[in-house]
Formats: C-alpha cells, structure tokens, sequence
C-alpha cells in the first residue's frame, strides 16, 4: 500500500466543490483558482469527490478529470484525498486505483447506501474494501445520505485495521463524537474530523483531529484559525471567530437553496468572487436569483469581498 499520509492528519481538510463550466465539462482554470485559493488561506489538505464536490452526480470521466487536475496543480504541497463512494466495492477500488497513480495520499468512503447495511454487514465491508485499497482510507459517517450510521462500537471493532486512517464524522451526534474520542484518545495514527462547519471548533475542544468543513472554500483562513484556536484553548477568539462562522451559514448557506444549500450558497459565493461559476451538476438547480442578488452583501459583511 502507498502511503505517504502525514499521521495523524489534522487541521482543516477542505472538501473541494467541482468547478464546471457546463454539465459534463470541468473548469480548469475554476479548479486552479479554487485550489490556489485555499492553499493561500492555511488549509491543511484537500478533499475532492465528497458531498460538497457533488461525487454522486459526475460522471466518470469528470471524477478522473478532477483527480488527475487537482492532483497535478496541488503538486504535492497538501495531502490530496479522494472520495471513492460508490455501492460497489469494485468500482470503489478502481477509482482508488486511479487515483493512487495521478498521486492522490488517500480516499474516503461512505457506507454502501440503497441496500442499508447492519453493522457487522457493515464491519466485514470496511474489512473487505481496505485490504484491497492501495490508499490509505477515511471512513465518512453521513446518516443522513446514507442512512447507515458508522456507530462509536463499529468504529472500535474496525479501528486496528491496517490502511484505516481516520473518520470524518458529519451526524451532528456530539455524544457519539465524543465517545469515538475517548475510545480513539490513544491512537495518534488516527484522525477524527468533523463535517459540519458550526461545530468543528467543540469537535477540537473534545479531542477531535480538526474539520472537514464546506466554508473552508470561501474562507479558509477564518476556519484554520478558529481551528487553531481550539486547538489551544485561546476561548475568546474562539467565540470570536465562532460567531463569523454562524454569520457564514445563516447567509451564505441560506435556507432558500433547500437540503443542499451548502453547496448552492458557496458556489454561487464563489462566483461572486471572480472564483468559479455558479453552475452545479444535474439534476440540481443552482441559488435562488433572490438570494443570489443579495450575495455581494452578505460577503461584504463578512469581510471577502469590498
């Protein structure tokens, strides 16, 4: 197995969304903006193919583009992790594959979905897709997608597996997270983040890794310092920056784009940006013009924009 992963990873791992100039075409030069952008603001690596990255909707020849260009504009300089989430353990290892040779440091994978899994169904799947992986891997617990939670007893059963190198946790179960702390507390090799932008600062405070937060694409140097801030304990610029966060998602992530608001908020920040365009992957439809016209303000009030 290739393994050039920085044990344990911490810090903000951003999960990079898809820039497109049409369905079926990847923007380039969105992608090396974007992936300059974040670098410049202190993230600690980049995640491509994950919910913010609309893995579900590209096509395969979109997922290897992206491999293959983010890989090659990264250059190195921060761990590039890859997420391989499919229902098929075969596909799964293919894209892996692929992505082990365009130079990716590890993927991420999501319970198998449709067919709900129990959880030793789901302990003898991590066994099977980890010892055929060339990559390390990242466990990712989305219950709410996926509708197989990854429960603190599980990830004790699969935790000594050789290649397993961490879980990003997006249930918004903090008594979980906790727990899976505790159970992890002596496992330096091992990563714990946090999905969900208001609560990656309590995740560190708990113990946890750092977080694999959406906002990092528009500020990421808000979430590596608020990062940074848990991390030792410096609590009044934590609620200061706290608060920016909360300001983040009430505005940019707005309640009119629907379930999927994250990743119609940010892209269409970006584009106010001068980043990339607002266009996401069918079936989906991008921000409501309303809110769309109300972004430059709201960026403004969030010191990104003049």
């Amino acid at each position: 197995m290739q393994n050039n992963l920085p044990r344990p990873l911490g810090g903000i791992i951003v999960p990079l969304i898809t820039p497109l100039v049409a369905q079926e075409m990847l923007d380039s030069e969105g992608l090396k903006k974007i992936v300059e952008y974040v670098l410049a603001g202190g993230v600690n690596g980049i995640f491509i193919l994950g919910t913010t990255g609309e893995a579900p909707s590209l096509s395969g020849k979109v997922k290897r583009e992206l491999i293959d260009q983010t890989c090659r504009v990264t250059n190195g300089r921060v761990p590039v992790i890859v997420g391989i989430m499919d229902t098929s353990i075969t596909e799964s290892v293919h894209l892996a594959s692929y992505a082990s040779e365009k130079g990716a440091t590890a993927v991420v994978a999501v319970p198998p979905y449709y067919l709900p899994l129990s959880q030793s169904e789901l302990v003898n799947y991590i066994r099977r897709l980890t010892d055929e992986l060339p990559l390390p891997l990242f466990l990712y617990n989305q219950p709410e997608y996926t509708n197989v939670p990854i429960n603190p007893d599980t990830l004790a059963q699969v935790a000594d597996i050789p290649g397993l190198a961490g879980l990003k946790d997006t249930s918004r179960n903090m008594i979980n997270f906790q727990q899976m702390c505790q159970l992890m507390k002596d496992r330096e090799d091992f990563s714990l983040f946090v999905g969900p932008d208001g609560l990656m600062a309590e995740a560190v405070l708990m113990g946890g890794s750092g977080g694999v937060n959406a906002g990092a694409n528009l500020a990421p140097k808000l979430y590596v310092e608020l990062y940074h801030a848990a991390r030792t304990g410096d609590m009044p610029t934590v609620r200061q920056l706290q608060s920016k966060v909360l300001q983040l998602i009430t505005t940019v992530y707005h309640p009119s784009a629907g379930r999927l608001k994250t990743l119609k908020g940010l892209k269409c920040a970006l584009a106010t940006l001068g980043i990339c365009k607002d266009i996401v992957a069918d079936p989906l439809i991008g921000m409501d013009p309303d809110v769309r016209s109300h972004m430059p303000q709201f960026l403004s009030d969030l010191n990104l924009i003049e």
